[in-house]
């Protein structure tokens, strides 16, 4: 190991050390208090998302493989928050640093790489990200990061304050520490491999959800035992779904996938606004519909218990669209009746 490689990784391990960890956020449902909901906010990290444990395990990863060296160019294929997360690795090391993103990126998200010192990349069709950010780091002689296909390897997912473990340290003192569900969605697959695999490994019996949107594949995948699905553009749901199957996507330690409409995703961070208190981004309420549906058939089943998701970046990223009622109309979203339908299933429990 070089002398600058052993800098960089005491530098990373020194950013986590000033670094608390995030917050786990009880939300009561009024119309189901048999049912305890957790939110872990993954906004208040440093870059804002969930997205930055995997860019601190992908640099890390990648310095230790001797792949990234002094003066590497980092590339990265994204939809936005992995690329603000690495942005800020980069910039830490001295790195330069290049996001390849689907031009329907928000602005707030391409300014945030900028802040960092980032630069951003954008093609016309997402499909093309993969192979433009492989052309880009041979041009350069950088070094392509791949999320997709690393994140659920560079995660060490026994332990070691991953986002499971923590999650389950902090239920503890909970009335029902052991979640019946934890609820997430999938965009490398990497988060919910972890989740997956922890609880096996620590012998839980706490299932995993996979809440995939509109115009993905993880859901046909899942239900049809075939890796080779595909489907053309963007999801609408920026960081989740993808038009291929992930290799990073482990179906075998996932309990069940829902298919979640985007206008309900849209829906319900509007709703999440009144009862928390803040603004979450549109996978968090992807989210939040899949945490409905199994509360729904928990009640269903006579059953109580708790379930587990998570705030996976800040809402204000995406003032301009999800947030922006002139922007939901121009594109054919009336949310109102999904909202309302929220608020039927927060009061009065029922789905």
């Amino acid at each position: 190991m070089t002398d600058w490689v052993a800098q960089a990784v005491r530098k990373i391990e020194a950013d986590f050390n000033r670094s608390s960890d995030t917050h786990l956020i009880p939300l009561p449902i009024p119309g189901a208090p048999e049912i305890q909901l957790y939110f872990k906010d993954e906004s208040t990290h440093p870059t804002g998302s969930l997205k930055h444990r995997l860019a601190r395990s992908l640099f890390l990863y990648g310095l230790c493989n001797g792949w990234i060296r002094e003066g590497s160019t980092i590339i990265e294929a994204s939809s936005g928050s992995t690329a603000v997360s690495e942005a800020y690795f980069s910039r830490l090391l001295g790195l330069p640093f290049i996001a390849v993103m689907p031009k329907s990126t928000s602005q707030e998200k391409i300014r945030a790489i900028e802040f960092y010192g980032g630069r951003s990349h954008l093609v016309d069709d997402p499909a093309t990200i993969y192979d433009e950010s492989k052309r880009l780091a041979q041009e350069l002689n950088g070094h392509y990061m791949d999320q997709f296909t690393y994140a659920e390897r560079a995660t060490d997912w026994r332990g070691n304050n991953n986002i499971a473990d923590t999650i389950f340290t902090q239920m503890a003192y909970e009335p029902n520490p052991v979640p019946d569900w934890i609820v997430c969605g999938a965009g490398t697959g990497g988060t919910s491999a972890t989740f997956g695999r922890y609880v096996r490994y620590q012998k839980l019996p706490t299932k995993v959800c996979v809440v995939d949107p509109e115009n993905s594949v993880f859901y046909d995948s899942f239900h049809t035992g075939s890796m080779d699905c595909r489907c053309e553009g963007g999801s609408g749901v920026e960081g989740i779904g993808r038009p291929r199957v992930e290799p990073s996507f482990i179906p075998t330690v996932i309990d069940s996938v829902i298919r979640v409409p985007n206008v309900a995703s849209y829906a319900a961070i509007h709703f999440l606004e009144e009862v928390l208190g803040r603004r979450c981004g549109g996978s968090t309420g992807t989210n939040f519909y899949g945490v409905c549906e199994l509360v729904g058939q928990m009640r269903s089943q006579g059953r109580s218990g708790s379930i587990v998701t998570l705030i996976c970046d800040d809402g204000n990223r995406y003032l301009g669209s999800y947030y922006n009622h002139d922007w939901l109309k121009a594109n054919g979203f009336d949310i109102s009746s999904w909202v309302e339908r929220y608020r039927r299933f927060f009061n009065e429990g029922q789905w």
